[in-house]
């Protein structure tokens, strides 16, 4: 696979993958097992190599389950125009996030994501409309968890909002920007606004440090979507059964906090806490010992380590962070474990070098991939389909009735 465009393969490549001929290849693609397209200069086809490790994996025997299997990220579960995933970081409708990352804001990013052109949902008086109950509702919450707080608001907010239940695709993008204002509002404990979202974050959580405001900026942007991980398809089977994105997010909001999704940034922080008095190498060597993991590392999709962390050290190096946490805990976890750094890890370090609050890794991961849940609700609130997958029932085989 070439590096310069890593979402395809040859015709040589794909059936070199494959072990089939190339008119066995061709009988793929006219059933529509195999997306092609043709190649820059016209003169022949490429492959969509996703398609091609899929169909891969379906070909090959599997082996009975025990329990519940692991979930295989290279199997497709379902269509989408909004992103995928590749070795060289997430592709967010056909712009690599990494790129974006550079200089775009998470509002752009939206607008992206969201496929909208005809109207701007980031427009200044697009701000979301709080009823009394929002606020008592978010007064009484003011000390809880910032996640747990725009929970509660947001449960309340569609009632609030009288264009909630839009079908129009740029009436739904509107929607979007509003419910993503909200949020920010209430994790931040202010008044909703329309200024741009990153820098309402550094102005309320890091006003001193001067590279605040474009790391946020860039973290959210390398947070808004990564295809379809466990809150992702949660909010897609919520939006299925005609939720407005008021709820899917909701949804989307309960299942981040998991501590094998978005959770695993305040776990990462534990590690960078508990380093931060300590020499690495002993502490590594110990957990290594005690068969320990890391959280932070390792990843199911990337295996040679996460592009968006890889890109945010090399921002948070030339800023100023520790080289201890941007170079030596990456390479000294690698070469004992083999594991490489994930993008929870590279939030923990942005919360310890921006003195953020503690437990802010998730409030950040929440509000970026915001962008993305309501990008997977629209499209398939569009599509109008409802998502029910069938188990593959693996229990006792049902007894005879009685005679």
């Amino acid at each position: 696979m070439k590096k310069s465009d890593p979402l395809y393969l040859s015709a040589r490549e794909a059936s070199a993958e494959l072990a089939i001929s190339p008119a066995t290849l061709y009988a793929y693609v006219s059933r529509g097992l195999i997306r092609s397209e043709p190649s820059a200069d016209s003169r022949s086809h490429r492959y969509r190599a996703e398609d091609i490790r899929g169909l891969k994996q379906r070909r090959a025997p599997a082996p009975e389950p025990k329990g519940l299997r692991s979930f295989d990220a290279d199997l497709p579960v379902l269509d989408t125009m909004i992103s995928t995933i590749t070795e060289a970081g997430p592709i967010y409708r056909g712009v690599n996030c990494i790129e974006l990352a550079e200089k775009d804001t998470l509002e752009h990013t939206a607008t992206l994501l969201w496929d909208v052109t005809g109207v701007d949902p980031f427009a200044a008086d697009n701000c979301p409309q709080v009823s009394d109950e929002m606020r008592v509702i978010a007064d009484a919450a003011r000390r809880a968890a910032p996640l747990d707080r725009a929970i509660a608001t947001l449960a309340l907010a569609a009632s609030a909002d009288p264009r909630a239940f839009t079908r129009a695709p740029d009436g739904r993008a509107m929607v979007g920007a509003r419910i993503l204002r909200l949020v920010v509002a209430t994790v931040l404990n202010a008044e909703p606004s329309a200024e741009p979202l990153h820098l309402q974050i550094a102005r309320a959580w890091a006003p001193a440090h001067k590279h605040a405001a474009d790391l946020i900026r860039r973290t959210l942007v390398l947070l808004a979507d990564h295809e379809l991980n466990a809150s992702t398809f949660t909010v897609r089977c919520a939006a299925s059964t005609g939720l407005n994105l008021y709820d899917a997010v909701v949804a989307g909001l309960v299942a981040l906090k998991g501590p094998k999704h978005g959770g695993a940034g305040a776990l990462a922080s534990q590690l960078v806490r508990m380093l931060v008095d300590r020499d690495v190498e002993p502490v590594i060597r110990e957990r290594v010992a005690l068969g320990e993991r890391f959280a932070g590392f390792g990843h199911g999709v990337y295996q040679r380590g996460d592009p968006r962390a890889i890109s945010l050290l090399d921002a948070l190096a030339k800023a100023g962070a520790p080289r201890k946490f941007t170079r030596e805990v990456p390479e000294r976890i690698a070469e004992a474990t083999g594991e490489f750094v994930n993008i929870d890890y590279v939030l923990a370090v942005l919360v310890h070098s921006l003195r953020l609050p503690v437990g802010s890794e998730l409030p950040i991961f929440a509000i970026a991939r915001m962008v993305g849940w309501i990008a997977h609700a629209s499209e398939q609130l569009q599509h109008g389909v409802l998502i029910r997958p069938r188990a593959r029932y693996v229990g006792p085989v049902p007894g005879r009735g009685g005679g």
